[in-house]
């Protein structure tokens, strides 16, 4: 019979049998780290985790044990246990010794969380397998029993109306309004990460819960245990990196649309938010105010003197943001110095452009030190040095062309083992390098992407290029619930949707009434859209002087540009986001301190009550207020669930009529309002504003 070999490195469990290393150690409170390799040992990789391997929990709460005899071993950190228990198996017509080595986890009360899938019998399955593949890497797949009830949420940024993700199939690849974040929270007490940056695809069936990676050198995953959704995420932030603090005009109104196309636009719409006295925080400079991507600063016959404008704007007490786009087109000024020092994503076969929109382009590769630091050093001096206060990272899945994942090559690896870090060292690179400029404390990366521990680079995720409709509007729901439960506590969307608004149609301007009142209640209210007109198509030709072609402008988006009705909707929502500061203040610095979310599904505040765990088209902001957004188009009512039993009230912001929690009402709401609620009494004087 073959030997199976347990040993202690350290704080770490080792075992290895049959060309498999397998590696299991404390990674941070109640959390435990394992990862496993085939034919070479445990490597060290590029992940979402802080390097922190020696926090523990109280050291007399950690152990390990092995027992020989029964060839089993025990880890044991805080009231999280790994059981490891070894066995041999025969390979299936040879009679050769197959050593396997399965683990389970427990809290430290022996309540089951998580189990490694059995080896079945004449089934012959494995938990952990490696499919070698071309080039002496590995398709990998981890396989796991968990609790059939529980539910799942999570896992970042999916268009689909669905709360409960258990029985869901995900793609692990980010999309143009698709952030794969690969953490999930279950019912059951326990958050899973899948610290694999590599595309893949997930699977929370009933049967099984399957994460499986394309391309990989070694499976890594990372678990914790809490007993309730807040202490769980306050582990995850501590693992991979807490939101920094948010600065104050972060917590006001963001006014952008495609496009200001030059400096006096710009300026007369700051100017006319001043003028109706509409308070502004911030206004955003779109794409394509560049001569051509990647010359990374404004053209100057649109833009004379951006100091200039940026100093008048600070005059009014308005930030300004600007768009920079990843692409360098090969018409740009900077492109052969790029493409000779190696800074840009290559494709494996073909063309090494990765997209045609506006001329062909490739990416600036985020992954490559160097490049971020090149990026971040034009950025810095044609923007930053101009008075720029923030960066609004577009594009940053990358979006390609052609979303033909296989054929591009970063310096980190080839696309298919870490295309899911780009959003994060897009991130990453404009947060230090501010950070060199001395703004800590207030650094903002508006960001189209994310991944695991993109929060601690300041990212601000906005849902993408959502359609202008009233079921893209329910599903920013679930995409704010889920990217909070995913580490992810800033998130916005673009009000009234990216696409097809048109701005004089009463449709629309319902819908984006709708979506104001809940873009109050999201942790950052930002008006954007490509809008038209029903008459024509509203957008403006540009040409230069030369009478070349610029990318146009779309139809207005301004409060005022939609009539008095629509102009007195967002200035009421707009009062109310300013009476909330304090409120949102507090949730922000939970967020930085805790790792709390600010928008949280019910069942976040209310985890024991089972009748909340699917609500999705209701959320609580911060503990003490309830939203339920109106998602129908023409309803003037709708039914509201007060979670939690009598003993708690809920006070109708809109009336003051207090209610007991624990059961369904039906309100009224009229065009200009949204039902949210007071949890007993903390009603931050709001009662009478909606």
């Amino acid at each position: 019979m073959s030997e199976l070999t347990f040993a202690i490195d350290g704080d770490a469990l080792l075992w290895t049998g049959d060309g498999e290393y397998l590696r299991i150690e404390p990674w941070g409170k109640n959390s435990v780290r394992v990862r496993a390799s085939k034919m070479h040992e445990i490597q060290e990789q590029e992940g979402a985790l802080l390097p922190q391997n020696n926090q523990t929990s109280d050291s007399h709460d950690y152990g390990i044990t092995i027992d020989k005899p029964n060839r089993t071993a025990e880890l044991r950190n805080g009231d999280i246990v790994v059981q490891a228990k070894a066995s041999c198996g025969l390979y299936s017509g040879s009679g050769y010794e197959e050593p396997r080595c399965l683990l389970s986890f427990y809290k430290a009360d022996g309540t089951p969380l998580i189990q490694e899938i059995p080896s079945g019998g004449s089934l012959n399955l494995r938990a952990r397998w490696f499919k070698p593949i071309t080039g002496g890497d590995y398709s990998i797949v981890a396989s796991f029993t968990t609790p059939e009830n529980e539910k799942l949420y999570g896992m970042g940024e999916y268009q689909q109306n669905i709360l409960n993700l258990k029985g869901c199939t995900l793609e692990l690849a980010h999309r143009n309004s698709q952030a794969s974040i690969p953490f999930v929270v279950s019912s059951a007490g326990y958050g899973f990460l899948w610290n694999n940056p590599a595309l893949g695809n997930v699977t929370f069936g009933k049967n099984r819960t399957e994460w499986r990676a394309e391309s990989a050198k070694q499976i890594d995953y990372w678990i914790t245990t809490g007993d309730t959704p807040s202490s769980i995420m306050k582990h995850y932030a501590d693992a991979t990196g807490h939101a920094p603090h948010m600065p104050e005009w972060g917590l006001g109104f963001w006014q952008c649309k495609l496009r200001y196309w030059n400096q006096r636009q710009l300026l007369d719409v700051a100017h006319g938010f001043k003028q109706r006295n509409i308070p502004l925080d911030l206004i955003v400079v779109d794409f394509f105010h560049w001569p051509h991507m990647g010359d990374f600063r404004f053209e100057n016959e649109f833009w004379p003197d951006p100091k200039a404008m940026a100093d008048e704007l600070h005059s009014m007490g308005v930030k300004l943001m600007v768009s920079v786009w990843p692409q360098v087109a090969l018409a740009s000024e900077n492109y052969v110095e790029m493409k000779s020092k190696n800074l840009l994503v290559r494709a494996d076969k073909g063309e090494d452009v990765g997209m045609m929109f506006e001329g062909p382009s490739q990416f600036y590769d985020a992954t490559n030190p160097k490049a971020r630091e090149y990026v971040w050093e034009k950025c810095r001096t044609n923007y930053a040095e101009l008075g720029v206060d923030a960066f609004w990272l577009d594009e940053a899945e990358p979006e390609y062309g052609t979303y033909d994942f296989d054929n591009y090559r970063y310096y980190a690896g080839p696309n298919q083992q870490v295309a899911n870090i780009y959003p994060r060292d897009y991130n990453k690179g404009f947060y230090e390098g501010q950070q060199t400029i001395g703004r800590d404390g207030d650094i903002v990366n508006l960001t189209r992407c994310a991944w695991a521990g993109s929060q601690r680079y300041g990212s601000l995720v906005w849902s993408g290029d959502v359609g202008s409709t009233f079921a893209d509007l329910r599903a920013q729901i679930t995409c704010a619930i889920h990217m909070g439960m995913a580490g992810i506590p800033w998130f916005t969307t673009d009000m009234g949707g990216f696409h097809d608004g048109i701005i004089d149609s009463d449709d629309f301007k319902e819908l984006l009434a709708r979506w104001c009142a809940f873009s109050c209640f999201l942790p950052v209210m930002r008006n954007h859209g490509d809008r038209s007109l029903h008459t024509t198509t509203g957008k403006e030709t540009i040409t230069n002087s030369a009478g070349d072609h610029r990318s146009p402008s779309g139809a207005d988006n301004e409060p005022w540009s939609y009539g008095p009705e629509t102009e007195q909707i967002f200035r009421k929502f707009i009062a109310i986001r300013e009476k909330m500061r304090p409120y949102t203040r507090e949730l922000f610095e939970s967020a930085h301190a805790d790792g709390q979310p600010l928008v949280r599904g019910l069942f976040y505040e209310f985890p024991q009550d089972e009748s909340v765990s699917d609500i999705a088209d209701e959320y609580m902001f911060g503990p003490d207020i309830l939203v339920a957004p109106v998602v129908e188009a023409g309803a003037r009512s709708r039914e509201v669930t007060l979670p939690g039993n009598a003993s708690i009230t809920w006070t109708d912001l809109r009336t003051g009529k207090v209610y007991g929690g624990g059961q369904k009402i039906t309100v009224d709401a009229g065009i200009d309002t949204i039902p949210a609620f007071a949890r007993d009494g903390h009603d931050h004087g709001l009662i009478g504003m909606l």
